[in-house]
């Protein structure tokens, strides 16, 4: 372990840390001016920079902004006798690590000192630990059982069938297995078959010739003809239609396919890696699912675990978010202390790895100071409504248009998380960010349809709200809707909406 620099101009106080310290069995070097650890800097650097702020020549301010310059992952405590409101931002702003005004306890000196050196060593860890695993990190069994059979699979060109819930990093795991491969070198094209319309998916996939449509005004390349000597990933393949499933079938047994209004076949050689966070087997006996595809894409079948399976990955993953989050807003990383770590990995996260990194980029915006504690997490997770709220943004719930069922949305409404955030909202103008956030998180998550499930919700919504403004009568919600009253009497058996009277 290095040691732990300090910097003042005052010896006594030089004199005082290097006693405390070295009754800690903590190596130090001592500096008087800033000249003299920037010179330093030539021949190594500290594991925590201890500095004071005012000394002659070159402040510790100037020097903190040397310091995350360089070195930006050093912990930097800063120290002064001017215990004034601008010498605390500004350290803040310059991303020290605490602030520790004089005359100081010394116990609590130290104290803070371990605290940093804590954070530090653990940043060393980790930056390690990222740089063997660039691509995905993990260290629980879980992960190792899955880089294990990416390894096996470098050299293959099977089929592989990637399962498991959203947010758990199937794509990542899908271009390694293309990066590892003798495909490398060729295009990885990955394709959301939930997020095309069905009317377009075959021209996505296939291509099509001019004419072959109204508005195919020229003859267009499908994935799998930009895929050629690649890779193709298709997500959420569980929810191809049932017709386009015949093509790919046709495809994956003697790789030869047809543009959309084309009569030449075409070949492909291409690799082709399905991933889906349904049950297929499922959909199969439900009838959704052609069987004989299944059997052709599922030739080798990799699982990813859930981030309840691998919770000693969680600090890690958080450290490299917070890292990255920093980087892409200029900004200081913030550190989670231990007992918050520890609370996080003892969420359950039903979004996975894409829901922690959602929440790394709130508290890079939205948590206070550099240190991170358990009251600094958003409400809707320290309150223990986690397994419903998702991710760390105001919510509208939506499992009820999702699943097509708008007649028991008044029974969920009455304990969902809406219900909760609304009552606390002064203004009126949020619900825009709460449906923000909900299209959002649908459309990350792959979910089909999102435009009519979101639609369909708000429509019921609106009616719901009007009926009650007038007591169940619909012509008058009607008028006051704007609406005719043959379209509310429509809306409402189409929502199956509960109530509404003749006037």
């Amino acid at each position: 372990m290095k040691p732990i620099w300090i910097v003042d101009d005052d010896e006594s106080i030089r004199w005082v840390l290097e006693k405390a310290l070295a009754r800690e069995n903590l190596s130090t070097r001592s500096f008087s001016n800033v000249r003299d650890v920037v010179a330093a800097f030539d021949s190594g650097t500290p594991q925590v920079l201890v500095s004071d702020i005012r000394m002659p020549g070159e402040s510790g301010l100037e020097l903190l902004q040397i310091v995350k310059e360089r070195f930006p992952g050093l912990p930097v405590i800063v120290m002064t006798a001017f215990s004034d409101l601008d010498s605390a931002v500004s350290a803040f702003q310059g991303g020290a690590f605490e602030y520790l005004a004089k005359p100081f306890d010394l116990d609590k000196a130290v104290e803070l000192i371990r605290r940093a050196l804590e954070e530090s060593l653990r940043e060393s860890a980790g930056e390690a630990t990222a740089a063997e695993t660039p691509e995905i990190l993990g260290q629980a069994a879980a992960m190792q059982d899955v880089f294990r059979a990416i390894g096996r699979l470098s050299q293959s060109n099977v089929t592989v069938l990637i399962t498991g819930e959203s947010g758990t990093g199937k794509e990542l795991v899908a271009r390694a297995l293309h990066k590892h491969s003798p495909r490398a070198a060729q295009p990885f094209i990955a394709l959301n078959t939930a997020a095309i319309p069905k009317d377009l998916l075959e021209s996505e996939l296939f291509g099509h010739e001019r004419g072959a449509f109204t508005g195919a005004q020229a003859t267009r390349r499908g994935r799998f003809e930009q895929a050629e000597g690649g890779t193709l990933f298709l997500d959420e393949i569980g929810d191809m239609p049932f017709d386009l499933q015949t093509r790919l079938l046709r495809v994956l047994s003697d790789g030869h396919f047809y543009r959309v209004g084309g009569h030449q076949s075409m070949k492909a050689n291409v690799r082709v890696i399905a991933a889906t966070h349904q049950n297929l087997e499922q959909r199969v006996r439900d009838g959704l699912f052609r069987e004989d595809l299944y059997h052709r894409l599922n030739v080798i079948r990799l699982r990813l675990p859930s981030l309840r399976e691998r919770r000693e990955d969680i600090p890690l993953l958080a450290r490299y978010f917070l890292n990255q989050s920093a980087r892409q807003l200029g900004v200081e990383a913030k550190r989670v202390s231990d007992q918050a770590m520890h609370f996080l990995s003892s969420l359950d996260l039903p979004g996975n790895v894409r829901q922690l990194e959602n929440l790394c980029n709130w508290i890079t915006v939205m948590a206070p100071g550099q240190t991170v504690e358990i009251k600094d997490l958003p409400p809707e997770l320290t309150a223990g409504s986690l397994a419903t709220a998702g991710s760390p943004t105001l919510e509208i719930h939506s499992e009820s248009a999702v699943n097509g069922s708008a007649a028991h949305d008044n029974d969920r409404h009455a304990d969902s998380p809406l219900s909760k955030l609304v009552g606390s909202v002064s203004e009126r103008s949020n619900w825009i960010l709460m449906l923000e956030a909900e299209a959002a998180q649908m459309l990350s998550s792959g979910k089909p349809e999102v435009m009519e499930a979101l639609g369909k919700q708000f429509e019921s919504a609106l009616i719901k709200t009007a009926l009650k403004h007038t007591h169940g009568r619909k012509n008058d919600a009607a008028i006051r809707l704007g609406i005719g009253r043959n379209t509310i009497t429509r809306k409402i058996q189409e929502l199956g909406i509960e109530g509404g009277k003749d006037d």
